[in-house]
């Protein structure tokens, strides 16, 4: 009783009395059934909007229409077999498994569990997980409609028409999806993803002839439908979640206000919809560009999202507040700071889903170079990344008024509690900072290092967020990450599937420098689940220009006869030979212990990964990382 009285007030400590409180209400209203009548099954159809006053409409999108596009045409093979894989029913869900859903699929199955959703069911009856139905992601993944921009490249660079193939899977959905009912309306923001990317659709085929006044019917019902939905559920995302989900949400209701003005209620949608966004924005990328989700995929999702609000703000005679441009531009900075020169990957860091909403280029899922540099475009930088074929679409044409080079050494980010160290070969990442907002991973002090492109010590990542609890403790806990646990212990308590008990509380943290070295410095308030007052302090120094670090762990106040464990991650297929050494603080070796792990790098997917760890029952570990460079 004790222990969850003790866990009920740090769940209010660090949530605050307005989530605890909002989500109690919410699930009571939810679960009684009191709130089918806010959200009405299957309502009667009306046409809000004709077709041929929406393309009369004075509203501009990224460009007029098909017809009036122009980027240079590359039709590459890996374009071409995306599309095919498309047409025959194979979907790349998660930007990483080829899923042959079918051609007759039917919106509502989860390929990964075989279970088949009631869509009779009113979605506040739709569980987001249960052992018998699976991780309903993957029931979302198609419904997104994503692909679509597979399609709609397919169409340009080839010169094939794929408008008749386009609105067949949006008409199929509508007729499959009674509004309001069944798994594809359990969650807003995949209702503002499907209203986005139908938008987009709608007005690159805007002048087609397979875009008929029946089915632009469908469309702008469904899409009003889904949007009030939306709408009336925007509290849930602003206060129970509070995160991209309220971001992507806000910005859908006031893009879709400015798109369907006739639209009952549009005119709030965008209001509303502006504020929150601009608000959300400001809460959610601190002030020295980090974002409150920790984590690099996440980050990237807020990247194509203020790229869709800004620029198509500006086209239409608005701009938004200038901390959304400050934010924007502060976000380019950081996530170039981290990025490997090599090939625009980013440390595997943090809860990723695999979400990239508008995949308008070829490149590998890990390469965040196209999007990032599309926002930098976006808001007058030149971020010396090189461009991709993103900013094209998004028909940013303007020359940058801001040069943004990042140099070699070290940088910091306190706010969001990330330490980086740049050089020519190699590139130090490194995690310590306190929490204001909701952790995802037990993973403080992590040590991430690339070397020519290459990822050495690695960050497991994330798998799937609904598995067994057994592997969502591993990719979520400390076990996975290059730190340090006592005995068995990660360094917060795990509660739900998405809550951690005991934030960690920073110490200290921060650089220093000689002629010969980088030195960084941390200690984090860590364990207060075994007792309080424990401190793990770690001092990593890298040998300027050369692949060689060397790690000092240190704990304080852990409790007798609890061992110091000191992790490393390394991926099993590698070309690069790394040795790892240690000695306990009598200066005696230890001996590594070595073991299989797993390492996910793309959501959904796993491969085993080699574990080195050392064991001391003294408080101190001092460890050489050295590669053996060519």
């Amino acid at each position: 009783m004790a222990v969850n009285i003790t866990k009920a007030a740090d769940l209010i400590r660090n949530m605050g009395w307005r989530y605890v409180s909002f989500r109690v209400r919410y699930e009571l209203l939810r679960r009684s059934g009191l709130y089918k009548g806010k959200f009405p099954s299957a309502p009667a159809f009306r046409q809000y909007i004709t077709l041929e006053d929406w393309k009369k409409s004075r509203r501009k999108f990224f460009f007029e229409s098909r017809e009036q596009f122009a980027i240079p045409r590359v039709p590459t093979p890996e374009l071409r077999d995306k599309y095919n894989d498309i047409r025959e029913g194979k979907i790349l869900m998660f930007n990483s498994l080829l899923t042959n859903l079918g051609s007759d699929y039917d919106w509502v199955t989860n390929p990964d569990s075989g279970y088949k959703y009631d869509i009779t069911k009113h979605w506040t009856e739709i569980a987001d997980y249960s052992p018998e139905a699976g991780d309903i992601k993957f029931v979302w993944e198609k419904s997104r409609f994503s692909y679509l921009y597979d399609v709609i490249r397919y169409d340009y660079h080839y010169g094939v028409d794929c408008a008749e193939f386009v609105f067949s899977e949006i008409s199929s959905w509508i007729k499959s999806n009674p509004v309001n009912c069944g798994p594809n309306y359990r969650c807003s923001q995949e209702i503002s993803l499907r209203v986005l990317n139908w938008t987009f659709a709608l007005n690159y085929f805007k002048n087609s002839p397979f875009l008929t006044d029946a089915v632009f019917d469908q469309i702008q019902y469904a899409i009003y439908w889904q949007m009030d939905h939306v709408y009336k559920n925007i509290d849930f995302s602003r206060i129970a979640v509070r995160n991209n989900h309220a971001i992507t949400e806000s910005l859908a209701l006031y893009l879709a206000g400015m798109f369907y003005p006739e639209m009952p209620g549009a005119s709030e949608w965008k209001e509303d919809g502006r504020k929150w966004f601009e608000e959300e924005i400001a809460y959610q990328i601190y002030d020295d560009g980090t974002y409150l989700q920790f984590s690099m995929n996440y980050h990237r999702v807020v990247v194509q999202l203020l790229t869709w609000g800004i620029v198509l703000a500006e086209r239409n005679g608005e701009k938004m507040s200038n901390i959304v441009y400050d934010r924007a531009k502060r976000s380019v900075r950081f996530l170039t700071t981290c990025m490997v020169e090599e090939n625009g990957c980013l440390p595997n860091y943090g809860a990723n889903d695999g979400a990239l909403f508008f995949k308008l280029s070829d490149g590998h899922f890990r390469d965040y170079r196209p999007q990032v540099q599309a926002l930098a475009v976006a808001v007058g930088i030149d971020n010396s990344i090189g461009k991709g074929e993103d900013a094209g679409w998004y028909g940013i044409t303007d020359e940058p008024t801001e040069q943004m080079r990042i140099g070699y050494g070290n940088f910091s980010f306190p706010k969001g509690g990330y330490y980086v160290i740049r050089e020519s070969e190699t590139l130090t990442f490194i995690k310590c900072g306190s929490y204001k907002d909701r952790p995802s991973q037990a993973d403080n002090l992590h040590l991430d290092v690339w070397y020519k492109g290459e990822n050495i010590l690695i960050d497991a990542g994330s798998y799937k967020y609904n598995t067994d609890k057994g592997t969502m403790r591993y990719f979520s806990g400390t076990r996975s990450h290059n730190t340090v646990m006592l005995d068995d212990y990660d360094q917060m308590q795990k509660g739900g599937r998405f809550i951690w008990y005991h934030w960690p509380k920073e110490v200290h943290s921060g650089f220093s420098e000689s002629a010969g070295s980088y030195v960084f410095e941390g200690a984090m308030n860590v364990f207060r689940q075994l007792k309080k007052g424990i401190i793990h302090k770690r001092t990593v120094t890298k040998q300027k220009g050369k692949p060689q670090w060397e790690v000092r762990d240190e704990v304080i106040g852990a409790p007798a006869g609890v061992k110091v464990k000191q992790l490393w991650q390394l991926f099993s297929v590698m070309s690069t030979s790394v040795s790892i050494s240690a000695k306990d603080i009598k200066g005696i070796e230890l001996q590594p212990e070595v073991s299989e792990g797993w390492y996910s790098s793309l959501y959904g997917q796993k491969e085993k990964s080699e574990e080195v760890s050392f064991e001391s029952e003294g408080a101190c570990i001092e460890t050489i990382i050295a590669i053996e460079s060519e």
